[in-house]
């Protein structure tokens, strides 16, 4: 399964939008996977520290979106640290890569680079990862973010950064997942239907065909086809063309209204 973290208190205040759900999803489509599950927390080291830990013992491939940079609301580094039971430490690859960073920023401004002073030594923060880390290349501003047990990864909250990286871990670290979570879905419109009246047939369908999964969308309001519930299959192509088949049989026999088909 595919899990994502997405942190940040500007996020659940409001201030700014998710745009890392929506993106996940698109980058995981275009590979044949998909987003299994998803949490949002802020900025409170215990819950990071929590939530990573439990992607740690999940199995799952899971990303973690923002929180890895050197300031004080940044504490995703360290929770990941506390989670794992490891120190931090500045890591070796990541050293060289934020040094360059610093110098080519000084020499933008004009200034002389001080390997020393305490904006460079501020910036090694950000390469401080606990200690089994391994690194995640940045293309944008090459400070990396860095991945645990080889499938529980830390990115930039930063979406011109954190998108390519992703799409970095997806296409190097599990190549092997690809097309393993491609799931279809197959639906039909039941006109001025109750759920509970759907709902026997439903856990009939499901019983039935399992892991096919069932699913009803309902809608009071559609401005095509006013109140009316939206019932479907989802699973593997040749198990939800059965699973349909035996849902329409059924919705026939209970006197349906039935309307268009919909394949995705």
């Amino acid at each position: 399964m595919i899990g994502l973290i997405i942190i940040g208190d500007e996020i659940l205040s409001g201030r700014r939008q998710d745009k890392h759900l929506s993106k996940a999803i698109e980058l995981l489509s275009e590979r044949g996977m998909a987003v299994s599950w998803v949490r949002y927390v802020g900025d409170e080291p215990e819950r990071i520290t929590e939530d990573i830990r439990h992607a740690l013992g999940s199995g799952d491939v899971v990303f973690s979106f923002g929180g890895i940079g050197a300031t004080p609301d940044d504490h995703t580094r360290a929770c990941a640290a506390q989670a794992i039971g490891e120190p931090l430490a500045l890591h070796p690859q990541a050293k060289p890569l934020i040094l360059a960073r610093c110098e080519a920023l000084a020499k933008e401004a004009g200034h002389a680079f001080d390997p020393n002073s305490p904006d460079t030594l501020r910036r090694l923060h950000m390469g401080e990862f606990p200690l089994s880390a391994d690194i995640i290349p940045n293309p944008y501003n090459q400070i990396p973010g860095f991945t645990l047990l080889g499938r529980v990864h830390f990115l930039p909250g930063f979406p011109i950064m954190a998108w390519p990286m992703m799409a970095w871990a997806l296409d190097t670290l599990h190549l092997q997942l690809h097309g393993t979570g491609r799931v279809h879905e197959k639906s039909v419109v039941v006109y001025g239907a109750i759920e509970s009246v759907l709902t026997p047939l439903m856990q009939q369908i499901e019983a039935q065909f399992a892991p096919v999964k069932v699913f009803s969308l309902p809608s009071v309001d559609h401005p095509v086809h006013g109140r009316h519930i939206e019932l479907g299959v989802k699973g593997l192509p040749d198990d939800i063309e059965r699973a349909f088949e035996a849902m329409l049989t059924g919705l026939h026999d209970i006197g349906a209204n039935m309307g268009p088909i919909s394949v995705r």
